[in-house]
């Protein structure tokens, strides 16, 4: 490749509990009000928390998946013939036990992964070349480098990348019981008083081609993915290093291949989940990345508004990045209360702000010290 050879996304999807389709993830995104509502999918009693950001109108995970995927193609005007030489890459909490719910006299609920793959592969005109990622919050955001990389050295023209979780009883539970969820029913990321975070659907697909493929048919220009990195820091199990080394070496990672300076990003869409520990640790990373400046890139967290996504938190957010800067405006950080002293960032809270630059980072980190960086650049 070169690896700074841009690649393009020429089409997209997005489903979440702020509408269907890029349209409405947009314009929920730039109003900034929080989706969460009380769940009604599945029962909490007992539970410390009832919210989510959840569709109150939800098909199965294959099948949301799969016209996610159908969208995102016909959108990048993917034909049958193009369709057929592309791979997938899926990102996904799982089968069965991850629907909303079961059909009404325990019929199918649909394949296992990663059975589910290759079943979407199948189901979209797709290639049999698959991959499936099950690698919690940096799931989706390792499937779109992984891409990246691959068509960058000239192995793969076209990637189909989707991502699915609908919020379920089993990892609700999980992060209820461990005291992850806020409390107050409010994500507030970077803030003052932040309480946690809280659960939300995604069902995204998008269209990840090689330059010369994508001008080869004449396709449309969503974005392109500049630069990608990735990176472990191994301090804890649940923890991220606290002086963000993991995060920071990603970004720095992203830039090198990108082949811009720290200076040239103008926007950052954290993956600030609104838990005390992890949002210092990420204002951190990005004071070891820009200095003195850090304080002064706007930055949100658009989980304040559609929740924590899991496996496809990375293709959302990647996706809502692209089209703001698309649209030349940057979302706000809900839920704001105040500033925190260890989280020292200029962050977007009361208005969208038009977006300085055409280049943006997107952030995402998981469990274990997994770290991963998106660059991407308005067409």
């Amino acid at each position: 490749m070169a690896e700074r050879e841009h690649l393009r996304i020429t089409g997209v999807h997005a489903v979440s509990a702020l509408g269907r389709g890029a349209d409405a993830l947009l314009a929920g995104v730039l109003a900034g009000a929080p989706a969460f509502t009380p769940v009604r999918r599945f029962d909490t009693t007992g539970r410390r928390v009832t919210v989510a950001a959840t569709l109150p109108e939800v098909g199965t995970l294959a099948d949301e998946l799969t016209d996610a995927v159908d969208r995102a193609c016909r959108a990048a005007g993917l034909d049958r013939t193009h369709r057929a030489g592309a791979a997938l890459f899926l990102a996904t909490h799982g089968g069965p036990h991850s629907l909303p719910a079961r059909p009404a006299g325990g019929g199918d609920t649909g394949p296992e992964v990663p059975a589910l793959a290759g079943h979407l592969a199948r189901r979209c005109g797709l290639s049999g070349r698959t991959r499936t990622y099950t690698t919690a919050c940096v799931s989706a955001s390792t499937a779109v480098a992984d891409a990246a990389a691959l068509i960058g050295r000239g192995d793969l023209d076209r990637v189909v990348v989707a991502a699915g979780y609908l919020v379920e009883p089993d990892q609700y539970a999980l992060f209820d019981a461990g005291r992850a969820l806020a409390a107050d029913g409010a994500v507030r990321p970077f803030s003052a008083g932040r309480k946690g975070l809280l659960l939300g659907d995604a069902v995204v697909a998008l269209v990840l081609e090689s330059a010369r493929a994508a001008a080869a048919r004449g396709a449309p220009t969503v974005a392109t993915v500049a630069g990608w990195g990735r990176a472990g820091d191994a301090y804890h199990p649940c923890q991220p290093h606290p002086e963000g080394h993991g995060l920071a070496r990603a970004v720095e990672a992203a830039l090198r291949r990108a082949g811009l300076p720290a200076a040239a990003v103008g926007y950052v869409n954290a993956n600030a989940t609104g838990t005390p520990y992890s949002d210092a640790s990420e204002a951190a990373a990005l004071g070891r990345v820009f200095g003195a400046a850090a304080g002064r890139i706007p930055v949100s967290s658009t989980k304040s508004v559609h929740g924590h996504a899991l496996e496809a938190s990375g293709l959302l957010e990647l996706v809502v990045t692209v089209l703001t800067l698309g649209h030349g405006k940057l979302p706000v950080n809900a839920g704001w209360l105040g500033p925190d002293d260890t989280c020292p960032l200029d962050v977007i809270t009361d208005a969208p702000r038009p977006a300085p630059t055409p280049h943006a980072l997107t952030l995402n980190a998981a469990f274990g010290g997994a770290n991963t960086a998106l660059l991407v650049s308005a067409p």
